[in-house]
């Protein structure tokens, strides 16, 4: 082996390497295992010549190096020329989540009431007996009362099955007047269907101060509803009973499929039953130490999993926890 004669035409080989591919194949070809440099070294008997041999493989790797170094300079030179960035060019829309469309209607109700003075207080998910049937003037044998219904952690301690407790705590820590709603999770024992589920999402609204008669609690939801559903939807309030409100109506908007006509959405009524409502009970104001002879009041607890189907047409109620983003992306 001439030394003289691999070098010349190692780094002409090396020189002549317009890409990377063709520099690797110029480095097997003359430094790999295989090369002829590589069986010198290994057949080499005297320090002269090991010396020499040393020293030209050196000088290749060293020539390689510098070429590598040439060429990614060559290649980023012509990135930065070649591929160049408009920055004045709109960019690719990144895909981007949305709120859920109960948090959107929670957050809605929040809002129009925030508008209309009220606070908005954030009620206890586990409560006791006595601020979810107790103080709210539910009877010893009402059947809410009941482990069929109710979902007990023990015999005093409960998940709540209304936002409603948190308007005694209120009531409780502070004097009137009050203006307050609270949402948020409340669970039932029921059978999940196209209208019940055990766990759903409630909006309570409370009004105590002097002089509040029904007319109030009536214009207020009137307000709500058409806040909700629609300018041109009718609304009606109609004679009911609860525990905790004396007299009791339930509120009903008109029917957003046939406009009132009547058909199989709503019973051929013309109507659709959004949630109860009335006029606070005296004995809550015995509990929380209020002047019955001086406040009234008026409460309300509508779901907003109902509101969301009533609004949209949604034909069951579970499609809402279903996750599946061909509903969820139509709000």
């Amino acid at each position: 082996m001439n030394p003289t004669e691999l070098e010349r035409r190692a780094l002409s080989a090396v020189s002549a390497a317009a890409t990377s591919d063709e520099l690797e194949r110029a480095r097997v070809e003359y430094l790999g295992r295989k090369s002829e440099l590589k069986l010198a070294l290994r057949q080499v008997r005297d320090r002269e010549t090991g010396m020499t041999l040393n020293a030209l493989r050196e000088r290749l790797e060293r020539a390689i190096a510098e070429r590598e170094a040439e060429l990614e300079r060559a290649e980023l030179d012509r990135r930065l020329a070649e591929e160049r960035v408009d920055v004045t060019m709109p960019g690719e829309p990144v895909p981007r989540g949305h709120l859920h469309l109960i948090t959107q209607i929670r957050r809605e109700v929040e809002d129009i009431f925030l508008g209309l003075g009220y606070t908005v207080v954030d009620g206890r998910e586990v409560e006791t007996t006595h601020y979810n049937f107790d103080a709210l003037n539910f009877p010893p044998g009402h059947p809410s009362r009941s482990p069929l219904m109710t979902l007990f952690l023990d015999e005093e301690t409960v998940l709540r099955t209304e936002t409603s407790p948190s308007q005694i705590r209120t009531m409780e820590a502070q004097e009137p007047p009050v203006y307050m709603v609270s949402l948020g999770r409340v669970y039932r024992r029921d059978t999940p269907d196209a209208t019940h589920t055990p766990i759903f999402h409630q909006v309570e609204g409370l009004a105590v101060d002097e002089g509040i008669t029904l007319g109030d609690l009536l214009g207020t939801l009137d307000y709500l509803l058409k806040a909700l559903f629609g300018e041109d939807r009718s609304t009606d309030f109609r004679i009911h009973h609860f525990p905790f409100t004396e007299p009791s109506v339930e509120a009903y908007v008109s029917c957003h499929l046939c406009d009132g006509s009547g058909c199989t959405v709503c019973r051929h009524s013309g109507w659709i039953e959004v949630g109860g409502s009335g006029m606070v009970d005296p004995n809550l104001f015995d509990v929380v130490g209020y002047d019955k002879e001086r406040y009234t009041g008026f409460a309300f607890g509508w779901g907003l999993e109902r509101i969301a189907v009533l609004r949209h047409g949604i034909p069951d109620l579970r499609e809402l926890w279903r996750n599946d983003p061909r509903l969820l992306e139509q709000f």
